[in-house]
Parts: structure tokens; sequence; C-alpha cells
């Protein structure tokens, strides 16, 4: 039994991810489109239970598990095998750790591998082909634990009622226990990034939309559920799905991943919104009139939205990096809408021993089967060789690691000298700063060669700050202090960079790197305000790395659009420049307390 209007839910919630992916700098709150998809998929999965329960007083565990083996499984296979091919048009750093990401996408374990690793979603320096299969991973997580339990409270032997009341009862107490976990863990991690991973913390969504379920239902309905659709005026149904419609894209349009109010409210915002736009449009499915249908072109999109969330990220990963941003859109969608519906329309129903058709038009395969296996062995071959060839390191992580080790052996060397009674080797210059500064520490150490440099990789504000606060405490401040973390605290810098400005000592300077980053609108407004904050303050001084950045299109090729190239050590130089024309600039000035 399909519901009309519902295929809108599904639509939405790829749109949401689609610009978010796309043009993450308009829309950065996109990812919500994933909580739209697990909220749905919490709503359909326990209304078919209820109405399977219903039907026949009991659950099929294991005819459920294998319907959603044969949903998932074929579409994630073909993505994985038709991606590889096309990691030859990019770096090899794009490989690194392949096997290991390919096994954890077909074994649902995205999520822990990201975790365990420690990586940041949003910021990662070549990102994984396969990270979007996270949110697949949770999924599965959630049929499997969610049929299991059904299963054990169809056998009960309980009413129909009694049943779903237990089931509602059991969406109510897991919902907020996912939740509860989400928000007060929230303030109490450094990375965000492992709470949205989590699986226990980013479930609620799912029994959120298993509550709604239970208070409405799709073939089986409630009274209650049955006497609103009669009842309610069919504006209100209208207006609440475009309502809700419109909130969730407002959200997109506001929330940043890695805010705080983002986990606290956010997500359950997006999650709520979704919920009353799926009763709304349930209402709509029985009050609009069966000559009027849901559009072809809105059926398909929604047919096809799980293939071209899974198809859509490392094919956009990989034409970025060899066109503009709307070539690779462009070229995205088109092959993500070809093989995604390859897999929908055809390759999955045959895989059941069913007719494909497209629009009603019953299609002959058989002849098309021995080919198929064939590229399908060709392309096995291929990921496999790919696989055991990657490396399991990229060159570019190497490369930090070099450099963190290089800086980590300069930094000893000076305290050696310093406890040798050298006291010239304190130096006047300390460079605080992420992954960017450790990118060029070795071209800051040339051109700055008595500066202490302490960079790190995904290093923030609150993380400079306790190195900051801790050199004050033992006196080791530098008398100018370079603070280059801003790519990585994009949200809240204002308060940031106030508590360095206040904590700065009188008679000291501070200089701060403006962040840079391809395509992201975000960095802009930092150096806008920290070029406003140089005015403020004699004492303040930026080091304008975005404007020398955007003037050198050249130093970003084949990168992430944050992290310069290697390739002959202009950007690092480019880079140690800025920083040295800013200390330059503000020893002419006065330091904090003094007067010009």
């Amino acid at each position: 039994m399909r519901i009309k209007w519902f295929s809108a839910v599904r639509v939405m919630g790829l749109l949401l991810v689609l610009t978010y992916h796309f043009f993450k700098q308009f829309f950065p709150g996109g990812f919500i489109g994933v909580d739209v998809f697990f909220t749905f998929s919490g709503y359909l999965i326990t209304a078919l239970l209820l109405d399977e329960y219903q039907t026949k007083q009991s659950f099929d565990l294991v005819s459920f598990l294998r319907r959603r083996f044969y949903r998932i499984v074929p579409p994630l296979v073909l993505m994985v095998l038709v991606t590889m091919p096309f990691t030859l048009l990019v770096s090899r750093d794009y490989l690194a750790s392949i096997g290991q990401q390919i096994m954890a996408a077909i074994g649902f374990t995205t999520n822990f591998y990201e975790q365990f690793i420690g990586a940041s979603y949003e910021s990662q320096f070549y990102p994984h082909l396969f990270l979007h299969t996270w949110s697949l991973a949770i999924e599965v997580h959630f049929y499997v634990f969610w049929g299991v339990l059904v299963w054990f409270l169809s056998k009960r032997g309980w009413k129909a009622e009694q049943f779903r009341g237990a089931v509602f009862i059991s969406s109510v107490g897991l919902f907020l226990i996912s939740f509860l976990s989400l928000f007060i863990r929230s303030f109490f991690v450094d990375n965000l990034s492992m709470l949205y991973f989590s699986t226990v913390s980013r479930a609620f969504p799912f029994f959120l939309g298993a509550i709604f379920a239970t208070m409405s239902g799709i073939k089986e309905t409630t009274k209650r559920y049955r006497r609103n659709a009669k009842n309610w005026p069919l504006h209100y149904p209208l207006l609440g799905a475009i309502g809700s419609g419109l909130m969730l894209i407002l959200l997109g349009f506001t929330l940043n991943f890695d805010h705080l109010l983002t986990y606290l409210f956010g997500f359950i915002l997006a999650s709520f919104f979704t919920a009353v736009m799926i009763y709304c449009c349930r209402v709509l499915s029985d009050r609009t009139p069966e000559a009027i249908a849901e559009p072809g072109l809105l059926t398909v999109l929604a047919d096809i939205s799980y293939g071209v969330y899974l198809f859509h990220w490392p094919f956009y990963t990989i034409f970025k990096q060899v066109s503009g941003n709307l070539v690779a859109v462009f070229l995205t969608l088109v092959f993500s809408i070809l093989f995604s519906g390859l897999s929908f329309y055809i390759i999955e129903p045959s895989l059941q021993g069913k007719v494909p058709k497209i629009f009603d038009i019953e299609l002959e395969t058989q002849e098309y089967r021995k080919p198929f296996l064939i590229t399908i062995g060709i392309l096995s071959l291929l990921t496999l060789g790919l696989s055991v060839t990657a490396p399991k390191v990229g060159a570019f992580e190497t490369g930090l690691l070099a450099d963190s080790l290089n800086q980590a052996e300069r930094n000893l060397n000076r305290t050696h000298t310093l406890l040798a009674g050298d006291a010239e080797a304190v130096t006047n210059v300390m460079v605080i700063g992420d992954s960017v500064a450790l990118r060029a520490s070795t071209a800051l150490q040339s051109t700055l060669p008595d500066a202490q440099i302490d960079a790190a990789v995904s290093r923030n504000f609150t993380a400079a700050y306790e190195i900051f606060e801790n050199a004050i405490q033992t006196g080791t401040l530098s008398k100018t202090v370079v603070l280059a973390v801003g790519v990585n605290s994009l949200y809240n810098y204002e308060e940031d960079i106030q508590k360095f400005i206040d904590g700065l000592p009188d008679g000291y300077r501070l200089i701060l790197v403006s962040p840079y980053n391809t395509g992201d609108a975000r960095p802009v407004k930092a150096r806008d305000y920290e070029l406003t904050l140089a005015k403020k303050y004699t004492y303040v001084t930026v080091a304008d790395w975005y404007e020398t950045a955007s003037d050198h299109p050249e130093i970003w090729a084949g990168t992430d659009g944050v992290h310069f190239s290697e390739e002959g050590g202009v950007g690092a130089q480019l880079y140690a420049d800025t920083v040295n024309a800013a200390i330059k600039e503000a020893s002419k000035k006065a330091a904090k307390g003094e007067t010009e």
C-alpha cells in the first residue's frame, strides 16, 4: 500500500543532504536531511510491523530482515564497485585505507570506524569516499535491534491494541534514552563528530518516527487518527505539511554542524518537524481525491532517493577534484540518477526473482545477465586490486606526521638549550597553530628561526587557549603571540578570540591569522571580524592569510581547499611570509598597555 505524498518527505530529506554537500557555504545545516530519513524510516518500518501483527497476530523476523537485505545491500555493493574505477582520476590519497573503508561500509560499521580513527565529519584532509555510509550503518543497527525487540513483543500473545501500546511505550523509552544521551554528552565531548557518529545518541529520530507510527499507521490506523483525518479541514494537514517542510529548510539555512545548540535542540527540532510532516502527509493521502495522483517525478525521485544518497557522495568528492563545482554537481547528479535508477528498477527486482519494470513496461533482462555478471566480476577484481595496493596512510597525512615530528624535535632542542642556561633561546614569537600552520612549519621555522611553533591537527580555539593560558602561568609566553587556528573554529569565534584579547598580559602583542577554506563563505565573516578587532586594538594585528590564499589559486590545485599543495613549497612559504609580514607590522605598534 503506497501512501500518497510520503514521497515528499523522502525527497525533502534527499534535497537537504544534496544542497548541504553541493553548496555547504549557503546551506550549512542541510545535514539534517539524514534526520529526515531516520525519522521516516522509523515511522514506515514501525507502521508496517504493526500492520503485519494486526493481520497475522505474529511477526516474521526472518522475512523482515530478508526484505531489508534486498533493499539495502545490492545498491550499496554496486555503489562501491562503480566508484572504484573513478578513483583513478584523483590523487592516491583518496585510496588511503580504502580497503578498511569498504569493509566498514559493507559491514555496516562505518560510524564505528570513523569514531575509532577519531575522524571529524566535516574536516577531513581527503574525505573518505564512503564516509556517508555512517548513516546507513546506524539505520541497519536500528533495523536489527528494533526488529528483534518487536519480534520479542509479538511473542507475548497480546491483542493488536495491546501490542500497539507496548510498541508505543518502548518507542518513548528508547527515544528518551537516545536523546538524553545526545543532550548530556554534548557538554562533555571535545569532538562533536563522536556524537554525530554514535548509534546510541543518533537513534532517537527512528523512535520518534515509531511513536508517530503508533499514533496513526498506514493500513491499520488508530481511532484518533481516523477522527482527525475525517474532521480536520483540508487546509490543516496541507498547511502542516508545507509549514513543517519550510521549517526544515529554515533549519538547513541556520544550523551549524559543530555548534552546541545543534546537538541540544537542532536535531530534535528537525526530527519533530519531519514527524509532523509525515503525519500531515498521511492525512492528506486519505483526504486527497483518487483522481489526484502524486506527481510522477516526485514518485521517481522518492524511489531512487536511497540510491542517489549512496552514489552522490563518492561521485561528488571525485568530480570536484577534476572540475569546477557546478560541473561536479551536474556530473554527480547524472551518474547518481543513472546508477540508482538501474539499481532500483532493474537489478533489485531481478535479484528478487521479479520482472523489472520501468513506467509499468516490463523489461526482458535475461540476455544481459551474462554481460552483467562479467562486468561485476571485472569491477570486483579492480576493487580488490586497488584495495590491496592502496597506501595505508596518504602522502598528505604522512607529510603532516613528518612535520609534527620535526616540530617536536626543534622544540626539544630549544628546551635543551634553555635548560643549559642560554637565555637568548627564549623567543619573542610564539605560533599556536592548527594543521595548516603545521603544514607550513618548516617554512615558518626557516623564516622565523627563533620562533616557538606549536601546531597540531584539528586544533581549535579551545585547545589553543589551554596552551596560551599555560604559557602565561609558567612565564613562557612570548612577547608576540600568533594565533593560527581559525579554520577549525568558525563558530562562536567572536567570544573565543575575545578570551585571548582579555587574557593577553600587558606588554604583549596578538596576531590573528585569518582562516581560508575554498568554497566556504564562513571564513570571510571571521576575517572581517578580525580586521575590525585590529582597528579597535592597537596590539592586535591580522596576518591576512585569506587574502594571500585568494590571490594564489595555483596553490590549491588538487587539495581539500584548506591545506595548500606542497608542490614546490610555494604555499608554505606564502603562509610563512604572511605571518612574518604581520609580525613586522605589529612590532611598529604599541603593545597592550602601552601608548603610542
